[in-house]
């Protein structure tokens, strides 16, 4: 039986679970679209609470008309196929490598987080107070399937941590690069503008900033470059 109604309450659902997202009203479960973001689903061990497709398309899932499939679709150019999955935390975070964003309020960083995560070998990502829900839409667009693999915890101080807490502060006097790092680090970003508050940073055990000739780097790539840093390092 295919879809065929605007009206369809699975329709309606989808719609609803993307407005509640996008307002970081939680609800649990969250819509991933595209058919590379559901196979990351699916080789990460992910079983969707819903799958849906284009009729016609051949593509697994409970057939919608087109139109209407893209009508329920956050993208522009709309979708062949879209899933609902139930969001899953991890009970704590862990390392040895480990980022945790503390009031990154975009939820297109969040995403790439995830991403810079997964390439660098993080074992977990946290998010802190203030920060863009990593289920979100957009967030989990720009994660380009990593939301599936990386593991996500939250915490709300730094005794949720694990190991050593590195801040990145952009007047921090010590370049990243020149720190000795323990086994287990927890990278610490901030806010575009405001970066991380002062508490924060004065309780962290060490305080680098990323060497660079222009003002300022995105949240994003603040996390990548420091990844990549500190994956480096722990290479030797």
């Amino acid at each position: 039986m295919t879809i065929s109604s605007p009206q369809n309450e699975r329709l309606k659902e989808i719609r609803k679970l993307n407005q509640r997202r996008r307002a970081r009203d939680h609800s649990g479960r969250f819509v991933a679209e595209g058919e590379d973001l559901l196979a990351a689903a699916d080789a990460a061990g992910w079983e969707a609470v819903d799958r849906y497709c284009a009729a016609g398309s051949g593509l697994q899932g409970i057939e919608v008309e087109p139109k209407l499939l893209a009508a329920a679709s956050e993208l522009g150019s709309g979708t062949r196929t879209l899933a609902v999955y139930e969001e899953r935390w991890a009970p704590a975070a862990t390392g040895p490598l480990c980022v945790c964003l503390y009031g990154v309020g975009d939820p297109g960083n969040v995403g790439t987080v995830l991403r810079s995560a997964e390439a660098f070998g993080a074992a977990s990502v946290v998010i802190g107070p203030g920060t863009a829900d990593p289920f979100g839409p957009k967030a989990v667009r720009a994660s380009m399937g990593a939301v599936f693999s990386v593991p996500l915890a939250r915490a709300t101080t730094l005794g949720d941590l694990p190991g050593e807490t590195v801040a990145l502060d952009a007047v921090a006097p010590v370049p990243l690069d020149a720190l000795v790092l323990s086994d287990t680090v927890t990278l610490l970003v901030g806010a575009e503008r405001a970066g991380l508050p002062a508490d924060v940073i004065s309780a962290c055990d060490q305080v680098a900033r990323i060497p660079i000739v222009s003002h300022s780097l995105n949240a994003a790539m603040a996390a990548t470059v420091a990844l990549y840093e500190a994956s480096r390092m722990a290479r030797g």
